[in-house]
């Protein structure tokens, strides 16, 4: 026997529908948004890592080297779409000597990818990300 339908029920499976759809795919939607912010800035600070370690070894002299090299991560994170202020770059060297010829500069980027949407929050993050690279200082330069 089929159902009868009463007539006050009319259209209430579409706002039923509406309703939860909305519900299901805002934070799905948001999720997704969420990790490609966290991937964009994985890619960021290896790219930041690697040019600012190259420019790094590149260099005369130790003040230009760093100078340098904070700017190279400046770019890559703005070239991104990551403010450079809330990244944090060091440097170490093996031997101690960053200028000597053979020696392994090695350059660390942390980046704190902020959660998206949220302009009000400063202190909330998705993530802290990081990444290094080495580079040795060449014999001629």
């Amino acid at each position: 026997m089929p159902r009868q339908s009463h007539p006050n029920e009319k259209g209430s499976a579409v706002v039923e529908f509406t309703f939860l759809a909305l519900l299901l795919m805002v934070p799905i939607v948001y999720f997704v948004i969420t990790v490609g912010q966290i991937q964009g800035g994985s890619f960021a600070v290896v790219g930041a890592a690697d040019q600012a370690a190259k420019v790094f070894v590149a260099q005369a002299d130790a003040s230009t080297a760093q100078a340098a090299a904070e700017r190279a991560v400046a770019l890559a994170l703005s070239d991104f779409g990551h403010q450079p202020d809330r990244a944090n770059m060091s440097t170490t060297c093996n031997p101690a000597d960053c200028q000597a010829a053979g020696t392994a500069v090695t350059v660390t980027v942390r980046l704190t990818v902020p959660l998206p949407f949220v302009p009000f929050a400063e202190g909330l993050s998705a993530t802290e990300v990081e990444a290094s690279s080495t580079q040795l200082v060449g014999r001629y330069r």
